[in-house]
């Protein structure tokens, strides 16, 4: 944890609460519980375990469950019309594997944790990323590592970008086919437990038709609600990467819960200083570390 994470997720609060209420003393007053609680918290605990704290504190004292909904909705719809296009611009590449690859690390882009203006220019996101070199590669050892894999552990992020890790899985499993190896790779999805941020959910993935995939099987990490499922840096999480023959894991929060593992793939944008410090890249950058 950063000292910076603290006002960023006091940013992340007001930004949800201004969503979904006008009433400035509700505002204030869950505001107030929200620093309140980041005061009394443990600051050596990870962004993502007080990151659940704050947008549970959002919920309870609004009443309203998912503060993201209609924008959730919104951006699987928007990706999931891209979906023929950029499927068939996957089909095309010379490179489909590394081009999905980037696709979906296009994807990343679509976070409301982060500070932004709230609107992505998905697209364009995904044009730019074509083109642009890695910051830190390694898909080279990520090509050898699935070529040999009856398992796949992926870890998703957010919604819409969750179209794009989609179509990540399905060239993997078109990869698996030319190659005439392991072709009924079993597949372990990770989605959150219950409403956080633009997280995606059980419900997310059903709906852009994750469950239409074969060999797929879903688990859960929390939300900081009770019964949620495991957190990311759980010794229960850590026994899913182990038995498994390869681990992906997409986006900041996915890093920020499992960099201390090893034998993962991270794939992502840095979006904020804290991360690109981390990895040792500039803010923008993309980057498919194996750890």
């Amino acid at each position: 944890m950063n000292l910076d994470c603290i006002p960023c997720f006091q940013r992340q609060a007001l930004e949800s609460l201004r969503m979904n209420t006008q009433d400035e003393k509700l505002q204030e007053r869950v505001l107030r519980k929200v620093i309140e609680a980041l005061i009394k918290a443990d600051w050596t605990s990870t962004p993502l375990e007080l990151a659940n704290k704050v947008h549970k504190i959002v919920r309870e004292e609004t009443g309203i469950q998912d503060p993201y909904k209609k924008i959730k909705k919104m951006y699987n719809d928007i990706a999931l019309n891209l979906y023929p296009k950029i499927k068939q611009k996957i089909n095309e590449s010379s490179n489909p594997l590394n081009t999905a690859i980037r696709i979906a690390i296009a994807g990343n882009i679509i976070d409301f944790g982060p500070k932004s203006k709230g609107k992505f220019d998905v697209e364009k996101t995904i044009e730019d990323i074509l083109n642009k070199e890695f910051a830190i590669d390694n898909y080279e050892i990520f090509k050898e590592k699935i070529k040999k894999a009856r398992s796949l552990l992926y870890f998703v992020d957010n919604t819409g970008e969750i179209v794009f890790d989609k179509l990540l899985i399905e060239t993997i499993l078109k990869f698996h086919e030319k190659m005439g190896i392991n072709q009924d790779l079993k597949i372990t999805l990770v989605v959150k437990g219950g409403p956080v941020i633009n997280d995606a959910t059980l419900e997310d993935a059903k709906y852009i038709g994750m469950d239409k995939i074969p060999n797929v099987e879903f688990r859960v990490t929390t939300n900081g609600d009770p019964n949620s499922g495991p957190s990311l840096n759980s010794k229960e999480v850590k026994s899913w990467i182990k038995n498994h023959d390869i681990t992906i894991a997409k986006g900041q929060a996915s890093y920020e819960g499992l960099s201390q593992f090893n034998d993962v793939f991270f794939m992502l944008i840095a979006k904020c200083r804290v991360i690109a410090s981390d990895l040792g890249v500039k803010e923008g950058d993309i980057v498919l570390k194996y750890m």
